[in-house]
């Protein structure tokens, strides 16, 4: 490999009919764009319509990584299906923040999240191998994931982040008091 050249790792986590879960880490730039379209796009070719990428190891994103990530929801689309960003970290949400597209992919909190947008006739079971971090076996596929439950809270009863939390129209509004309502 070329000095200089930066790395990208596609791990598939879950291989279902539909749906698949890919571990994206590294940076997803000009020199990686090539192999992770043919990785991802292989994956959606092999008839996996959900693709979930779960982006927390994900450390770079420059603009070639994001005309990747909306390929990818064309193509997603364009089989009925979609895809679904989870765990993005801070440096890969301030380019979709900044460039609004957040407003055209689908972005959550999670991977259980994300998957929870799955139809669930099609759903995978999230974690694989079907327990969470307490031991207990997670069998109703509700993509709950070792962080959550079915109705969104944490753990320690602090509630989670809504599907799409990542949504710009959420985020720029500032949530205004009953005194300003009032307000003119």
């Amino acid at each position: 490999m070329a000095q200089g050249r930066r790395h990208l790792t596609i791990t598939t986590v879950v291989d279902a009919e539909e749906c698949a879960v890919l571990r994206v880490a590294g940076e997803l730039d000009v020199h990686a764009e090539q192999q992770f379209l043919d990785e991802a796009g292989a994956v959606i070719a092999a008839g996996h319509r959900f693709l979930v990428l779960d982006l927390t190891a994900l450390r770079f994103c420059d603009s070639r990584g994001l005309n990747c990530l909306l390929a990818l929801e064309w193509l997603c689309r364009r089989m009925n299906g979609r895809l679904l960003l989870a765990s993005l970290g801070v440096r890969v949400l301030h380019v979709l923040l900044v460039t609004r597209a957040v407003d055209a992919l689908s972005c959550f909190p999670t991977v259980g999240h994300a998957l929870a947008a799955v139809p669930e006739e099609i759903r995978p079971s999230w974690p694989p191998g079907g327990t969470v971090a307490d031991g207990t076996v997670n069998s109703d596929g509700d993509g709950s994931d070792s962080f959550g439950s079915r109705d969104g809270s944490v753990g320690d009863g602090v509630k989670g982040h809504a599907p799409d939390a990542y949504r710009s129209d959420d985020r720029e509004r500032p949530q205004q008091s009953s005194r300003d309502r009032s307000a003119p």
